[in-house]
């Protein structure tokens, strides 16, 4: 409340004076822990509010531009004109939301000019629950519990150069917890200089050594301690930060081949390339399951990427192909049309979730994350590569065949294929390929060389107008023109 009341100019004194009027009470390193964690609440609710205004603005754009057609009016992509409202009480209801959309915008900026937030400590969600126990299965006591539990605050800040990386939570590598009392509460330590040892003792199961690495050479750790009310048990949660890591460049990254994952509302479909952009081996196929609360989503979403980045290591791969994809405006009517099914389907993408997650976990295995345009990888996927890869043991999907047109596109090889020549074309003969493999991504191919012998309407091995100007791979046609070859007389 005392951040919110300041307004949104600079928080330099005022955060001074909240730290001094709280060390009073605790202590200089509680008061500092405090004071950051609401200003950095206070941030990220700022960052909400800029969100949702812009997505205000797009989505009022949007329904003006459409009530401003006549209704029926078809849309014009070459002029940027959208369509207009099928009838005449979608275009009154669409009327009543700009109303509404318009208060909603207007409330938020005058937040935003005042520096007012709006946060729950413990949740807006558990706390509208206290309204709906009979339906929650909850009771009163279980319910406080679990609220006090949430809005508990016990965290502090690393601070390089102390003992073990903290101190005032302090974690010994025999795993010792101890706490530094506030000045309150010193009466209660157990041990010197006003500190208190817990009886149980913390063990780290993920990054143990990395974590042990760091408290040895006295580097700054984070704690935080939590209650797990439902599994009745005390968790503590060690966060540290890392230095920066030069990015290799994308040539060295993409020298071992991909791995290319097109990514949907249920499963990834993943295909190992080689660096020519040819599919090595079968096909993966990583399920998650976006149903359920964010913890349980959350879950799914790091079993999946943890088997898509074991997989990569195993075939060899030093990168990761995906479309870089991107719903900020929501998966409303003015985006996506009228069908529902679809727009359900949009909104189960776990795009930025998944990008944040698989950018985050991918570095810690030195794997880099290569982002590519999504124009047309599903179609042209399915066009020139579902039917080819198919096997009688291997069923090729849309997904699997996106994946080799996301992975091709990351390695700079065109996504579609030549059609095949005819049978016995006199240039091509029955054996020339069609898919391409080979030479330097990104190349074209060059000529073909004829077979020596004087023709009719040819020219000499290496000779002729076009010789050398082949087309791209990716494209269907092949014409090349010849100058008459002169006869003697």
């Amino acid at each position: 409340m005392a951040r919110s009341r300041q307004g949104a100019g600079r928080d330099g004194g005022g955060w001074a004076g909240r730290k001094r009027a709280l060390t009073a009470e605790t202590s200089a390193r509680w008061a500092g822990g405090i004071t950051r964690a609401t200003n950095d609440q206070w941030a990220l609710a700022r960052r909400g509010q800029a969100e949702e205004m812009a997505w205000l603005r797009g989505q009022i754009k949007r329904i003006e531009s459409r009530l401003a057609r006549p209704l029926g009016a078809k849309a014009d992509r070459q002029t940027g004109v959208v369509r207009g409202y099928a009838g005449r009480a979608e275009w009154h209801a669409k009327s009543r939301r700009l109303r509404v959309l318009r208060d909603r915008l207007g409330a938020l900026e005058k937040d935003w000019a005042d520096g007012r937030v709006h946060v729950v400590r413990g949740g807006r969600k558990l706390a509208g629950l206290r309204h709906h126990l009979d339906r929650s299965g909850l009771t009163r006591s279980a319910w406080r519990e679990r609220w006090r539990a949430a809005r508990m605050f016990l965290m502090a800040d690393g601070e390089s150069g102390k003992r073990c990386g903290n101190e005032t939570i302090r974690v010994t590598e025999t795993g010792q917890l101890s706490i530094r009392l506030p000045a309150a509460l010193s009466r209660l330590a157990n041990a010197p200089r006003g500190r208190y040892v817990l009886d149980a003792a913390v063990a780290f199961t993920h990054r143990a050594e990395e974590w042990r690495d760091r408290i040895t050479t006295h580097r700054a750790v984070a704690y935080r301690v939590h209650l797990d009310v439902s599994r009745g048990r005390w968790y503590l949660t060690a966060s540290w930060q890392r230095a920066a890591v030069l990015a290799p460049p994308l040539s060295a990254v993409l020298a071992r081949g991909v791995v290319a994952v097109d990514m949907n509302d249920d499963h990834l479909a993943a295909w190992h390339l080689d660096a020519h952009g040819n599919p090595v081996g079968e096909p993966r196929r990583f399920a998650y399951d976006m149903s359920g609360d964010a913890g349980h989503r959350d879950a799914q979403l790091r079993h999946a990427l943890t088997r898509l980045l074991h997989f990569t290591r195993r075939s060899g791969a030093a990168a990761i192909a995906v479309e870089n994809l991107h719903f900020k405006d929501g998966a409303g009517r003015e985006q996506y049309g009228r069908n529902k099914r679809f727009r359900r389907l949009v909104s189960r993408f776990p795009t930025a979730r998944l990008r944040a997650r698989l950018v985050s976990m991918a570095a810690e295995h030195d794997v880099a994350v290569v982002a590519v345009d999504p124009a047309y990888t599903s179609k042209w996927g399915a066009r020139y590569w579902q039917r080819p890869l198919t096997t009688a043991t291997r069923m090729t999907t849309r997904h699997d065949a996106a994946a080799v047109a996301i992975g091709r596109r990351a390695l700079g090889h065109p996504i579609r294929r030549r059609t095949a020549p005819p049978p016995h074309d006199r240039s091509d003969r029955a054996g020339h390929r069609t898919a391409q493999a080979g030479g330097k991504p990104g190349s074209r191919e060059g000529p073909r060389p004829r077979s020596p012998g004087p023709r009719t309407g040819s020219v000499r091995p290496g000779n002729g107008a076009n010789v050398g100007d082949q087309r791209a791979q990716d494209r269907s046609g092949h014409a090349v023109g010849h100058a008459p070859w002169p006869q003697g007389p």
